[in-house]
């Protein structure tokens, strides 16, 4: 009586090792980008720049009066004011301190943006268009000269 001996299917040693290996390669590439929450941190520090923007051009057009914008390397705060010096600090809408964002630990703006305030129809002051860079960001943020509109 003579016997066959079936196929086997599966994977040899060396193929697995391989494979392994390219994981291993594959990880120790790619790991490091999904555990940096820099690009995040930046991201969401931008929005937040944008929002306030926002917010301060809307509440100059609905309380009809100057919101001003100050600008430090790694925060933003709004005052309110009749005039375009500004003085009242804005209270923030989370609690009852300042209107101020912070951005996180090694964000901050690559140029310090110049100080400009909105005044009742909307539109920045001193007139002209400001572009506001984030580091890390990849979208700046643009304010127009006439209509004071904020975007990406």
């Amino acid at each position: 009586m003579i016997v066959q001996r079936t196929k086997m299917d599966g994977f040899t040693l060396v193929e697995l090792v391989m494979t392994m290996i390219i994981l291993g390669i594959i990880a120790a590439v790619f790991a490091p980008r999904f555990f940096d929450n820099n690009v995040f941190q930046s991201r969401g520090f931008t929005d937040q720049v944008q929002a306030s923007l926002r917010y301060a051009q809307k509440v100059a057009i609905a309380q009809h009066r100057f919101v001003c914008a100050a600008f430090t390397i790694n925060s933003i705060s709004l005052t309110t004011g009749t005039t375009a010096a500004c003085g009242t600090p804005m209270a923030s809408l989370s609690d009852t301190g300042n209107y101020v964002i912070t951005a996180p630990a090694g964000i901050n703006f690559t140029a310090v943006p110049t100080n400009f305030s909105f005044n009742a129809l909307g539109s920045p002051s001193p007139s002209g268009a400001q572009t506001i860079t984030i580091s890390g960001a990849s979208n700046a943020i643009i304010i127009e000269a006439e209509t004071g509109y904020v975007h990406q």
